[in-house]
C-alpha cells in the first residue's frame, strides 16, 4: 500500500485504520490532528476511518510554549 503521509510517500503493509496507522508509527494520540484526504478527522472517527491505498495523510503534532 502507498500512502502520502506529511508529504513523504510511505509504502506500508496493509493498514486498516487511522488508528492502526498511528500504532503503526508509534504515535501517541494525546496532542495530534489528523487530516485524511482533506478531512480534519475528530478522534472519535479514526477508529471507524479506512485507510486505503493513494491515501493522503497530515498528521500535526502540536507543541506548548511561551
Amino acid at each position: 500500500m502507498t500512502l502520502l503521509i506529511n508529504g513523504k510517500e510511505e509504502q506500508l503493509e496493509q493498514t486498516s485504520t487511522v488508528s492502526a496507522l498511528l500504532a503503526h508509527y508509534g504515535v501517541d494520540g494525546g496532542r495530534i490532528a489528523v487530516e485524511h484526504n482533506g478531512n480534519i478527522l475528530k478522534k472519535e472517527e479514526w477508529e471507524e476511518t479506512a485507510v486505503q491505498d493513494g491515501d493522503k495523510l497530515e498528521i500535526v503534532h502540536f507543541v506548548g510554549g511561551g
